[in-house]
């Protein structure tokens, strides 16, 4: 599976953004999906993922009513719709698949991550 994220980009305090993860190769309905984010010094941190089967979204705490993940099955795509993002946010964001819950070893694909900055 190759994965190609997109979307990131400069956005004020408060504005939306919308990141897009396409896949080629295996349909994603058979993987758990997810996003990542890594700022400039920091580990990188689960965001959200959405499980295979079922679709299920889970969030990080402080993301949560925030952000939205979804899969559309058809066009092998997931997205990560973004709002009232905060200056914390800035980070690069990177779709995995293949892996397990919120741990980012356990992905075995990688996408090439696409940066993210919210000025205040």
């Amino acid at each position: 599976v190759q994965l190609q994220a997109s979307g990131g980009g400069l956005v004020q305090a408060g504005g939306p953004l919308r990141l897009t993860c396409a896949a080629s190769g295996r349909a994603f309905r058979t993987y758990t999906v997810a996003w990542f984010r890594q700022a400039p010094g920091k580990e990188r941190e689960f965001v959200a993922r959405v499980t295979r089967g079922t679709g299920t979204p889970y969030y990080k705490d402080s993301v949560k009513g925030r952000f939205t993940i979804s899969k559309d099955n058809a066009k092998n795509t997931v997205y990560l719709q973004m709002n009232s993002l905060k200056p914390e946010d800035t980070a690069v964001y990177y779709c995995a698949a293949d892996g397990t819950i919120n741990i980012a070893a356990s992905y075995n694909y990688w996408g090439q991550g696409t940066l993210v900055t919210v000025s205040s």
